[in-house]
């Protein structure tokens, strides 16, 4: 498959590797358009005293495994406690993603206590012994089998709760280090088959995701549990907590619309 990485610089543009295909085929998985969304972004706007707050991502239509993509970003606002960043995706011309991240300042935590729901995981999974080599992120599910993991999504075939742990394997562009922000940005996107996958499999595709994060993943482990799931007349949102091996860390909301003949593969993730 060539490089390990999900896509390669080529001037100002990058060209997407076979790793970063979808289920669907020969596309860009929704979860490396967001990612390279946010990597572009921390690479021009972040700032050491902001925290990337939140990051929606509008994936317009499906990108071409084979074309190379380009990235452009603006600051739409800044001022002294927040920043707003727009990004832009274009293959051959055409926007196919866009995304819009808040950076706020970080400052002193207030020290009353507040409620929120109580979220509690499946253990962290251990890494297998030797780490394949022909992966690039390490998928583990659980849901009708509790907390037992399972490799692919037929463990979310059930009317019950659903999580997820990821650990990933390669950097989102080639030869850049993968940054806690990217990381997250590419697990907002599994909110969407988390959330709205059920007894009759994935019968929803998204149109969009949000990630909201009051601070950075520690570590690289990241996992998800679905809280919500509703849906009328063929348009679905569904949300789930973002945590990592410390714990809660945000949220992640998709908003998904039916797809007659929609039937992914019930494969890892990745």
């Amino acid at each position: 498959m060539g490089t390990r990485c999900f896509f390669v610089p080529d001037g100002d543009t990058f060209a997407p590797t076979d790793w970063a295909r979808g289920p669907w085929g020969d596309t860009i998985s929704g979860n490396y358009v967001g990612g390279l969304l946010g990597h572009v972004i921390e690479r021009d706007a972040a700032d050491p005293e902001l925290q990337p707050a939140r990051l929606t991502v509008d994936l317009f239509r499906p990108a071409a495994l084979a074309d190379s993509v380009r990235v452009a970003t603006s600051v739409v606002r800044e001022g002294r406690r927040l920043k707003l960043v727009d990004a832009t995706m274009t293959q051959s011309g055409t926007v196919v993603a866009r995304a819009n991240a808040l950076f706020l300042r970080r400052g002193v935590q207030p020290p009353g206590p507040r409620w929120t729901t109580e979220v509690t995981m499946p253990p962290v999974p251990p890494l297998p012994d030797p780490v394949p080599d022909d992966v690039v992120t390490l998928v583990w599910t659980y849901g009708k089998n509790g907390d037992a993991p399972s490799f692919g999504l037929g463990a979310w075939a059930h009317d019950g709760p659903k999580y997820i742990w990821a650990y990933d394997l390669a950097p989102m562009v080639d030869g850049v280090e993968l940054t806690a922000f990217t990381r997250a940005a590419m697990a907002g996107d599994m909110a969407s088959s988390l959330t709205h996958f059920g007894t009759d499999g994935l019968p929803f595709i998204n149109a969009d995701y949000t990630l909201t994060l009051s601070r950075l993943p520690h570590g690289p482990y990241l996992g998800l549990a679905a809280l919500t799931h509703h849906s009328h007349d063929g348009v679905a949102t569904g949300t789930a907590v973002v945590v990592d091996a410390s714990g809660p860390l945000g949220t992640a909301t998709a908003t998904a619309l039916s797809n007659p003949g929609f039937n992914p593969p019930r494969a890892p993730l990745s």
